[in-house]
């Protein structure tokens, strides 16, 4: 085991012992999560309003980009076996 692995786990262990006694007192540990939860649907309401934004700007939302690109991986993938095809012939 090298050095890094070391440090790794040293670092491991010690952050592991400061989440533990960062949850260890039950207050704490609700106010960690309530602020998680508020973290997260804050996200959530970020990403509604910009799908909104988009829509009103007429531009496609994030998600159809991302159908799009896998459509376009089909395609090249797609292409690339007719071109093999083709070369065969």
């Amino acid at each position: 085991m090298g050095i890094t692995d070391e440090l790794k786990k040293q670092a491991l262990g010690m952050s592991g012992k400061a989440v533990e006694k960062l949850m260890a007192d039950e207050k704490r540990a609700m106010a960690i999560a309530n602020a998680i939860g508020k973290v997260q649907r804050g996200k959530q309401a970020l990403d509604r309003g910009q799908e909104e934004l988009m829509k009103a700007f007429n531009f496609a939302p994030r998600s159809e980009f991302k159908s799009l690109g896998k459509q376009l991986s089909g395609l090249k993938r797609r292409l690339r076996e007719l071109e093999e095809k083709l070369d065969g012939l």
